[in-house]
């Protein structure tokens, strides 16, 4: 059952910033300055884009875009605070979707660039897969608060943590430990004040102390003459030659330009749109589980606005509702830290800083930050949902574990110059690698683990024919293609699709026959009744 927050008298006077504001701002600001560092450095060494278009025109439309989206999050969370009469209301995160990120560079723009060679060509590509998502983000915005309302909470949180687990905390936390000696320090920063109360001096956030230290660390490495943290002074003279004022520019032409690719772009455009309408669902389902109701149309209809308009502007990334509102509640952030982050996403991409932050700031030192939004993350799903519905949070997260394992088994592969279907399916099978088990059950895995998810609840409240239909309805996003298959297409793996059927239509019967001895109770009660 939702959480909704009653209405109150408006607060005396609300707060434009609270000193929780600042853990917040130094957490989630490092936060999205990994993801714009991590997606510089994707268009530079992956697409090989030149440097006037990454920091003359890509990076302010994406900083436009941050700036848009953080500050529109903001003015919903004090209008909520305004009308319930609270002053704990914290505005939702949001952000360039990491997933995405990775899957416009390799699944849309890479391919375009290895054919034409072009990398404008590449990002024009990049540029339609994000317009045609805004689409399908801005009218799926009507259609989500019903599935909200019918999908158990246990199921979405689940779903969830599985990313949390996997995508978000594992690729940090292997990063952390290999350059221990700042990763684990900075973790050991953030955990003592973040979960532990510890005040550092003057105050200073727990965020902006990790960043210190693992920088203090890394350069003082540098006068010892150790290289750690990827910094140093000839990168440092290299970023000041990006300096230079650049506002976002229209970019209508590159925009259409990329439908000649509109085959390439709709494999994946249509079910990563889908997957951006269960996610954000998802993470408005976790603020909410934490106090704050926000209305799940009116935030999927922004994010697909705000990423039309970035993408209009020239950024291949599209806008999401992040993952981690607890988190930055619990740490004290209420609305300011939302349009501060924005406002320094702003000041940093449209000034040409981006460059020289990477050369100054070790990544590593930021990387525990987003370990950590993924352990609170993982434990909400357990925390918020009935203890009787663990199992169900357990068989929500496997999916992803799934996909997860697909994706390092991919990269592992395609590092040693070869793929699976080279390798052979039996031959990794017989050495323990069920790569196959693993990406039928890993393909569409957020959806997946809901419908599994959802199964499960249902049957543990003994709902056994709303758990039918879920099974059913797993059977029919199976057909399509949305789970269990590599892409959208008419009956890809027929099996699952039957086994699906095969439980909806076990789960009725059991549904029926439950009915029948529930009357028969009734019946005999009635009996005995009478007969006293």
């Amino acid at each position: 059952m939702s959480v909704t927050a009653k209405a109150g008298p408006a607060p005396a006077k609300l707060p434009w910033w609270t000193p929780g504001d600042w853990n917040a701002f130094f957490g989630f600001g490092t936060n999205i300055l990994v993801n714009v560092l991590v997606l510089t450095g994707l268009l530079r060494f992956v697409l090989k884009l030149p440097d006037p278009i990454i920091f003359g025109r890509i990076l302010p439309a994406v900083g436009l875009m941050l700036f848009l989206s953080t500050v529109y999050y903001a003015y919903l969370a004090r209008k909520l605070a305004i009308k319930t009469g609270r002053t704990d209301v914290c505005a939702l995160p949001s952000g360039i979707s990491v997933p995405h990120m990775f899957v416009v560079v390799f699944v849309v723009m890479l391919p375009i660039l290895l054919k034409t060679s072009n990398p404008v060509e590449a990002w024009s590509a990049g540029l339609t897969w994000v317009f045609i998502q805004s689409f399908v983000l801005m009218v799926g915005g009507f259609i989500a608060p019903v599935i909200r309302r019918i999908t158990p909470r246990a199921a979405l949180l689940g779903s969830l943590a599985g990313i949390s687990l996997t995508f978000i905390s594992l690729s940090p936390g292997a990063q952390v430990f290999m350059t221990p000696i700042i990763g684990v320090t900075c973790l050991a920063v953030i955990l003592a004040s973040w979960l532990g109360g510890h005040r550092y001096p003057a105050g200073i956030p727990g965020g902006l102390m990790a960043i210190i230290v693992g920088s203090a660390i890394a350069w003082g490495g540098q006068l010892l003459g150790f290289e750690l943290g990827g910094i140093g002074p000839d990168k440092v003279s290299g970023a000041l030659a990006d300096f230079g004022f650049h506002v976002p520019l229209p970019a209508f032409a590159e925009v259409f330009s990329g439908f000649k690719y509109i085959g390439v772009i709709l494999v994946t455009a249509i079910p990563f749109g889908i997957y951006d309408l269960v996610e954000a669902m998802d993470n408005v389902e976790s603020a909410e589980a934490a106090g704050d109701h926000f209305p799940t149309t009116r935030v999927l209809t922004a994010d697909g606005i705000i990423s039309l308009i970035g993408c209009l502007m020239g950024n291949p990334f599209i806008n999401a509702v992040y993952i981690g509102h607890p988190g930055w509640k619990a740490m004290g952030g209420r609305t300011g830290y939302s349009a501060a982050t924005g406002g320094l996403m702003l000041f940093l991409t449209w000034f040409g800083v981006i460059g020289l932050m990477m050369a100054i700031i070790p990544a590593v030192a930021l990387l525990p930050i987003l370990l950590y939004i993924g352990m609170l993350i993982g434990a909400q799903a357990f925390q918020e949902s009935p203890h009787k519905h663990a199992p169900a949070v357990v068989l929500a997260i496997v999916p992803t574990i799934a996909s997860w394992g697909v994706t390092q088994i991919n990269n592992a592969l395609g590092a040693a110059g070869t793929d699976a279907g080279k390798v052979g399916l039996d031959a990794l099978a017989n050495n323990g690698v069920l790569y196959h088990g693993l990406q039928i059950l890993g393909s569409g895995a957020t959806l997946c683990g809901i419908i599994l998810g959802s199964i499960t609840v249902l049957i543990i409240d003994g709902k056994l024919a709303k758990a039918a239909c879920f099974a059913a309805a797993g059977a029919a996003l199976t057909f399509f293609g949305l789970i269990h298959a590599e892409a959208i297409g008419i009956n890809k793996t027929p099996g699952v699709a039957a086994a699906y059927l095969v439980v909806a239509i076990f789960l009725y019967v059991c549904s029926l026959k439950k009915i029948a001895v529930s009357e028969s109770a009734v019946d005999d009660v009635e009996l005995v009744a009478q007969a006293a």
